[in-house]
């Protein structure tokens, strides 16, 4: 199972790192299909919304800026 979500994830994390936000958070809720406990893959699910209202500059670098605590 562990190398299932793995391979899920790091799917999901290339198209994270591509902008793909929507196709990201797809595979990223694949990746809980496997493992519903996955935190990352929650995480990453909030982050590829926040970006499909507010994307990243051009010179995102991969990097999430929080602006609450």
């Amino acid at each position: 199972m562990k190398l299932k979500v793995l391979d899920s994830y790091n799917k999901a994390l290339a198209l994270y790192k591509e902008r793909k936000w929507q196709s990201a958070m797809d595979a990223f809720q694949e990746t809980l299909t496997i493992d519903p406990t996955d935190g990352p893959a929650k995480l990453y699910i909030t982050r590829c919304k926040e970006y499909l209202k507010n994307p990243p500059g051009d010179d995102w670098d991969g990097v999430f800026i929080m602006t609450t605590k």
